[in-house]
């Protein structure tokens, strides 16, 4: 008799789509898998076969939703705080940003104990930055997953979480962490009293999450692991990547089909692309440039033309387009990120914001691709390096043999069998 699990991921597109790809596998294995989702995102999980049960991070709105709005709205909102170095974003995003998410977690505590009293689940499985005191006080077996760069779990070798600063040079690392925690100290004190108060351990130094006592996983290809002090303890499991088998078919439309120009594709993630100035930028370098390009337009795609060789919708398959296309200009996304290693392909990174600056920097100096400053690169720039990548024919030995590597990991079926081992007591 198959277990029941419940997923419970943060309410965008990157947590949730790992969550799926996961949740697939267990499906698939005779087990009922359940998502906890905000209510605006109603549906998505549903129309791929999953049960839902809905909540709220926040009091309802007036107006209707739509899917990951709340963050959209607010990605849109802080979008020039995104024009700063990484350690002046901490005051003017990174601290807004966790009390926002803070905030969520202490209006949702009922609600999600409310769900895990009705399910009875043999495990809860969470993929979320900020902890959860309803998982303590559940007295469910959980699983946390950091589906983000892994520099979010601290080490003293590991460059400081959010900067985006070499590895090899720690210059500035010092004056960052004060910084860090100057912007977080009050909120990260109020959150552990309101962690121990119902149910909860204190929060660990430096973190607003816990560690699961039974199971904790991440996703990063070992080629671009972080060398640490203190290796992680035997409950953390490297899944190496996670694609899910979910997205639909897709075929390149016309007039691109059947043309001989390199093929690439451009996504700056569901919120990165809210950022219309940037994403319009982008098209007008490319718009003359010998290439084909698949844009991922995002939520503000009515407000942006493409070029005549461009082809692009608000939301695409992309683990199904990937495979296809030579390059990719990208956020540098943990998702992306990976998904793009996992089939071998080159990156542009333009971060933005969050663990994009760490995943861009340790791309760019692993040689798996070039960073470029988002907002300061010149077009000719962003085609020479394009140029570079596509020329390089080492690099692309090196990416089939990491795509090969990970493809036989089958991380999603890894983590489906350590999910396994938690719902069962094992």
């Amino acid at each position: 008799m198959g277990s029941t699990i419940l997923f419970f991921p943060e309410g965008a597109f990157g947590p949730t789509n790992n969550c799926v790809g996961i949740g697939d596998v267990l499906r698939a294995r005779g087990h009922r898998v359940v998502f906890i989702v905000e209510e605006s995102f109603a549906g998505t999980l549903e129309a791929q076969g999953f049960e839902e049960r809905l909540m709220r991070l926040t009091p309802p709105p007036e107006t209707e939703e739509v899917p990951g709005q709340f963050w959209k709205e607010f990605i849109r909102d802080t979008a020039p705080v995104f024009r700063q170095p990484t350690i002046e974003q901490l005051a003017g995003f990174i601290a807004p940003t966790f009390q926002a998410l803070v905030d969520g977690a202490k209006y949702v505590d009922a609600r999600l104990l409310e769900i895990f009293a009705e399910l009875q689940p043999d495990a809860i499985v969470e993929d979320n930055v900020v902890g959860f005191p309803a998982l303590f006080a559940s007295g469910r077996p959980w699983v946390r997953i950091a589906s983000c760069n892994p520099a979010e779990i601290k080490d003293t070798e590991v460059p400081p979480v959010f900067s985006g600063y070499p590895t090899a040079d720690r210059a500035g690392w010092k004056e960052y962490w004060a910084s860090y925690r100057d912007a977080h100290a009050e909120l990260h004190a109020d959150f552990s009293q309101f962690c121990q108060e119902h149910g909860a351990p204190p929060l660990p130094d430096d973190d607003f999450i816990h560690e699961s006592p039974w199971l904790n996983l991440y996703l990063y290809p070992q080629e671009i692991d972080y060398p640490r002090a203190e290796p992680l303890g035997p409950s953390w499991h490297n899944l190496q990547a996670g694609v899910r088998a979910t997205d639909a078919a897709w075929e390149l439309p016309e007039p691109l089909a059947g043309g001989e120009q390199p093929l690439l594709y451009l996504s700056l993630g569901s919120l990165g692309s809210a950022d219309v100035e940037l994403m319009r930028g982008l098209v007008a370098s490319l718009a003359d440039a010998p290439y084909r390009v698949i844009v991922s337009k995002g939520p503000q795609a009515d407000e942006f033309e493409l070029a005549a060789n461009m082809v692009g919708a608000e939301f695409l398959p992309q683990t199904s387009i990937l495979p296809e296309v030579d390059l990719v200009i990208t956020h540098g996304g943990n998702n992306t990120v990976t998904e793009s290693l996992y089939f071998g392909r080159p990156m542009i990174l333009l971060p933005l914001f969050w663990d994009q600056y760490d995943n861009a920097q340790r791309l760019d100096e692993s040689g798996l691709g070039i960073r470029l400053d988002t907002y300061a690169h010149t077009p000719a720039e962003l085609t020479g390096a394009i140029e570079r990548l596509l020329g390089d024919r080492d690099l692309a030995q090196r990416l089939g043999s990491i795509s090969e590597t990970l493809q036989a990991a089958r991380g999603t079926e890894r983590a489906a069998d350590l999910i396994e081992a938690v719902s069962s007591g094992a």
